[in-house]
């Protein structure tokens, strides 16, 4: 496991505490959080279960809970904290807002886009923290329907992408 220093331990820490509280209400357990400097500037969480969403993922809602209150400068400046690793939609909005750093908690349960994003000069740090990668397995396990529609797959495709987690 990579060891980040303490402030970006509070960052990833505040994300993991956004993917929790998403559980608690009934969602898929991603958070986010984005940072400038020293300054937290927006947290999010997947939503899609909670708004009834095709697109309200974790870092989706990060970004949006910005209330376009960001600069692109700032944006340019930023790292964005997130439990897991991104989806294509999610690392899409990742270049299109020029981030130039990501800091993934686990891509042990999933991972989707970190070539594409590092293929676009953006910096991919992963920690595979042992209790998102947890969390994660746990709610897949429980939730193989669910999962399966946040990533696009049918509830059949998600247990035989997801089978050798299980044993």
């Amino acid at each position: 496991m990579i060891t980040l220093n303490k402030k970006e331990t509070e960052y990833i820490d505040l994300a993991y505490q956004e993917a929790l509280l998403g559980l608690k209400e009934g969602g898929i357990p991603v958070g986010a959080v984005l940072v400038v400097g020293n300054k937290v500037l927006a947290k999010g969480r997947n939503k899609r279960i909670q708004e009834h969403s095709m697109i309200k993922h974790a870092e989706t809602d990060c970004l949006e809970n910005t209330h376009r209150k960001v600069s692109a400068k700032d944006l340019q400046h930023a790292t964005l904290y997130t439990t897991l690793s991104p989806c294509t939609l999610c690392a899409g909005a990742i270049l299109l807002n020029k981030i130039p750093r990501v800091i993934i908690g686990e891509n042990k349960t999933f991972e989707q886009s970190e070539q594409w994003l590092k293929q676009n000069q953006i910096e991919v740090i992963v920690i595979n923290h042992p209790d998102y990668i947890a969390m994660m397995l746990s709610f897949i396990k429980k939730n193989l329907k669910l999962w399966g529609e946040d990533i696009g797959l049918t509830e059949q495709q998600t247990l035989n992408q997801y089978q050798h987690l299980f044993q």
